[in-house]
């Protein structure tokens, strides 16, 4: 990508790519928290990650919003970057910032809920995933409910979802969260639109 192509991506999704430079100033302070550049320790993640029992014993609630933030390794890091950069863009051009942002944080609030209350109270856990999977259940239902075709639209959800929540040390309770919220959002928004959309065909034939 040339640097002026580059630019002109930042300049239109400015706040995908706000998000994806706070995760990594978060997990620079994971490392300086840590005393290591190889990756975060135990305590960075105790002090910082999803800890279920200090979210429920110790009624720490902030954790369950900085914990979006926060990474385990840098694959980690890496993997969800790449993953926000290339749907987040996508979706933030397509229904505006403020849309995007509640999405975000609604669908990342949603996943760390649900691992609080169905996961093990010793679990730590942390990531972006939650709302990561909100962003592509709302493309993917936006498209299903814009081309009618729904059922395919929710297979397609849950089949991501499937092949990306088997693997060990994965969150699957915050990446259904994600999801659930996402799928809302696309229903809700894909319906607003294709009605806005009905009234403008309607008006062209009325003049």
């Amino acid at each position: 990508m040339a640097v002026e192509d580059l630019l002109k991506a930042v300049r239109h999704a400015w706040l995908t790519y706000t998000l994806a430079l706070i995760n990594v100033m978060v997990y620079i302070y994971e490392l300086y928290l840590s005393g290591s550049i190889a990756e975060p320790s135990p305590y960075a993640l105790l002090k910082l990650g999803l800890v279920n029992i200090l979210v429920t014993e110790y009624h720490e609630w902030w954790r369950l919003f900085t914990a979006m933030f926060v990474h385990l390794s840098w694959i980690h890091l890496a993997m969800n970057t790449f993953f926000l950069i290339y749907l987040g863009s996508q979706l933030e051009l397509f229904v505006g910032k403020v849309r995007y942002l509640v999405l975000y944080i609604t669908a990342g609030l949603f996943g760390n809920v649900l691992t609080v209350a169905l996961m093990d109270p010793y679990t730590i856990s942390g990531g972006a995933s939650g709302a990561l999977f909100g962003i592509a259940g709302a493309l993917i239902m936006i498209e299903g409910v814009l081309k009618r075709n729904i059922q395919t639209a929710l297979a397609n959800a849950f089949f991501l979802f499937l092949i990306n929540s088997w693997m060990p040390h994965v969150n699957a309770v915050a990446h259904l969260g994600g999801l659930l919220v996402g799928i809302a959002f696309g229903y809700l928004y894909g319906n607003y639109v294709k009605e806005k959309m009905a009234k403008m065909l309607y008006w062209d034939e009325f003049y």
